[in-house]
């Protein structure tokens, strides 16, 4: 690839979706691992117990605000 095709507009914006949909896709991977751990304790059956679904909501809520607190700080001027 040469450096015209780098500064080519419609090849960076294709870029830019790519890294947003790799960064998304990387939060929901580390949102499973975290949470699954956390909240699933017995063996897989068919569906969760209202215990395992009330901790995956939970956890899922606390990783995202986590996430966007993060988020804030960084990107907040000092």
């Amino acid at each position: 690839m040469d450096a015209s095709a780098l500064s080519n507009p419609r090849l960076q914006a294709m870029l830019e979706e790519e890294k947003r949909k790799a960064m998304a896709n990387e939060f929901v991977a580390k949102l499973t691992d975290v949470c699954w751990d956390k909240c699933i304790t017995g063996s897989i059956g068919s569906s969760f117990s209202n215990s395992e679904a009330l901790c995956l909501s939970n956890c899922a809520k606390r990783f995202l605000e986590l996430k966007m607190l993060t988020m804030q700080r960084v990107s907040s001027p000092r």
